[in-house]
């Protein structure tokens, strides 16, 4: 097993043997990383976005195990690591965890990456930390990037609260059942989808879920990020005219109204109207203020009206 994952770690010239990376030229040493299992994030697209620390593990450690070697290759050549790279995926995961955890209970330092973002999020990761933990042995997180974080942080859609759901099921049946169960939760729902489905899907949606506002991100990071924001029906009508769409997809959908409604404190609601009040007529701000907070127009008015003093008398001009 030790000589299928390429770990020296019982060999003195192995241990010395310089550790080093290179970032736009310059090449930098780092040491052998601490043993354990290192839960190593990397770029979902640009690999410009991976983080120093990372750097310093995935050259640091005496194996990469990795969802494809192929992938991974590209970032570690960028970046000029010579670390070994294993694969570990959903077919050889049960055959090789046994020997992993063997050479982490020995000392050795190994790096989980999965082929973009931050691994255990749809791949077989879990197992690996789950029985790793349960033996005793060090798990280090080395986060960074997260598609479901990237496609939330520009979806306009509430971020307080949210639920990642993974892959749909790919029968029809099944995800209409799924998104049925699924339709009450009361927070943002994120889901990744494959180009070829998501047209289906977002009818699936517009049916189960009606007008919602919905978000496709697509291409996270990468030369042709997208945004495309409407309800379902809308953007399936809108990519039903493209010739093909493509790239990885972060579908995220609004919680019910009822939800988005409640999710705003009436403190918070304060605030962004105070704020408002002091440049904008009372209708104004109430209508600046809903439309910022998603939020019935008739309720931010008469908050507006209450902190106004009752009235809209003494408007300022716009």
């Amino acid at each position: 097993m030790s000589r299928a994952l390429n770990i020296d770690t019982d060999n003195p010239e192995a241990e010395a043997k310089p550790r080093r990376f290179t970032v736009d030229g310059q090449s930098f040493a780092t040491a052998r990383a601490e043993p354990g299992l290192h839960v190593t994030a990397t770029p979902i697209g640009n690999l410009g976005d991976i983080t120093l620390r990372a750097l310093h593990t995935l050259a640091g450690v005496d194996v990469i195990l990795c969802e494809d070697t192929r992938v991974t290759r590209k970032l570690t050549q960028r970046y000029g690591i010579a670390t070994p790279l294993a694969p570990y995926h959903e077919h050889n995961a049960a055959k090789v965890r046994p020997g992993i955890l063997q050479r982490l209970g020995e000392g050795a330092a190994i790096a989980l990456v999965s082929d973009a973002g931050t691994p255990l999020v749809s791949d077989p990761g879990y197992k690996l930390v789950q029985e790793a933990r349960d033996k005793g042995l060090r798990v280090h997180a080395v986060p960074g990037a997260s598609a479901v974080l990237a496609g939330l942080t520009i979806s306009g859609l509430p971020s307080d609260s949210f639920l990642f759901a993974g892959f749909l099921p790919a029968k029809a049946g099944e995800r209409k059942r799924r998104l049925a169960e699924l339709k009450d939760v009361p927070a943002t729902l994120v889901l990744f989808e494959s180009p070829q489905r998501v047209l289906s899907t977002l009818t699936d949606v517009a049916e189960a879920m009606g007008g919602r506002k919905v978000a496709v991100t697509r291409e996270l990071t990468k030369l042709h990020e997208e945004v495309i924001a409407g309800t379902a029906e809308e953007i399936a009508t809108a990519l039903s005219g493209r010739d093909s769409v493509r790239g990885e997809i972060t579908l995220l959908i609004a919680p019910p109204a009822s939800d988005m409604q409640t999710m705003v404190s009436d403190a918070a609601l304060d605030a962004e109207l105070a704020a408002a009040l002091r440049t904008m007529s009372a209708s104004r701000a109430a209508a600046h203020v809903a439309e910022a907070l998603r939020l019935p127009r008739k309720r931010v008015y008469a908050r507006a009206l209450t902190l106004r003093g009752g009235g809209d008398e003494g408007r300022r001009q716009d």
